[in-house]
């Protein structure tokens, strides 16, 4: 990564970024619209235990208060640590306190959702998790790119993460049904950020964590995506239920970053701002 960071300048660095940017937003004008597979709702493991419907792929929300709620106390302790050892400034924490905080209140919209899966109960899953996603970018953009980008952009940020659920709600109540901008804000996002940890140096140590969080991530997806598959080989635990594990984990990978990582060495480059000598 460090040779590619020296090859390219700071500028073109950026235009990769725009580039991404561009071709998703036009991806997302010219497809035509995707309406949500109802058959998603038809989870694999669908078991009653101690009456409460789809107990598994319930249950296991829990995963995401334990890990949001664990992130939220480490994001509240950092800020009495002389020097606090997670973030350079106290405005660098407000990304992290969204991410923690939306995680944890991912859970309640999980649970609320596999309980009775339907459409409007999915919106409420998927609500924090657009906004998880949008803290997340933010937070790599003020750590790599700029520190005064990152916090500017958060709340548009967060605004287009949470408005692209209620776009595709929107328009499955009014018009005609549109996922991809909600798809667009997940998968955009995460490779967004892959592809900044890739091209600009962190200002702290453990600067590659992320991309094991993103991976860690991708491999609930593929768990998703095999729901029925996983639970056929003994009918234990479906893949949706394993999802829930693996992204709280994800999410932990994050959390784990933060306890360890230390600001590198830095000096000012301008008014207000921080970059990494790397």
């Amino acid at each position: 990564m460090n040779a590619a960071r020296i090859e390219l300048s700071r500028r073109q660095r950026l235009a990769w970024v725009w580039l991404l940017t561009i071709a998703t937003l036009a991806a997302v004008a010219v497809l035509p619209p995707l309406a949500q597979p109802q058959e998603y709702h038809r989870f694999a493991d669908q078991r009653t235990v101690l009456g409460i419907a789809n107990f598994f792929d319930t249950v296991s929300s829990v995963a995401f208060l334990i890990v949001g709620a664990w992130g939220l106390i480490f994001v509240c302790r950092d800020r009495k640590s002389r020097p606090p050892a997670a973030f350079a400034g106290p405005a660098e924490r407000r990304s992290f306190a969204v991410l923690f905080g939306a995680v944890a209140l991912a859970c309640f919209g999980s649970a609320y959702y596999h309980l009775a899966p339907d459409n409007e109960r999915l919106a409420w899953d998927r609500l924090p998790i657009a906004v998880s996603f949008a803290s997340l970018f933010a937070a790599t953009i003020a750590e790599r790119v700029s520190m005064r980008a990152g916090l500017r952009l958060l709340p548009a940020l967060l605004a287009l993460g949470a408005g692209s659920v209620l776009y595709w709600r929107w328009t499955e109540l009014y018009a005609t049904e549109n996922l991809w901008p909600y798809v667009a804000v997940q998968f955009y996002s995460a490779a967004a950020i892959v592809l900044i940890v890739v091209l600009f140096p962190s200002r702290y140590t453990r600067e590659t964590d992320m991309l094991g969080a993103v991976g860690i991530y991708a491999l609930a997806k593929i768990a998703e995506s095999l729901d029925q598959e996983i639970y056929a080989l003994g009918n234990i635990v479906g893949g949706h239920t394993l999802k829930h594990v693996i992204a709280a984990i994800a999410i932990y990978w994050i959390l784990r970053m933060l306890q360890k990582r230390r600001p590198a060495v830095a000096a000012v480059s301008r008014p207000g701002e921080q970059t990494v000598r790397v």
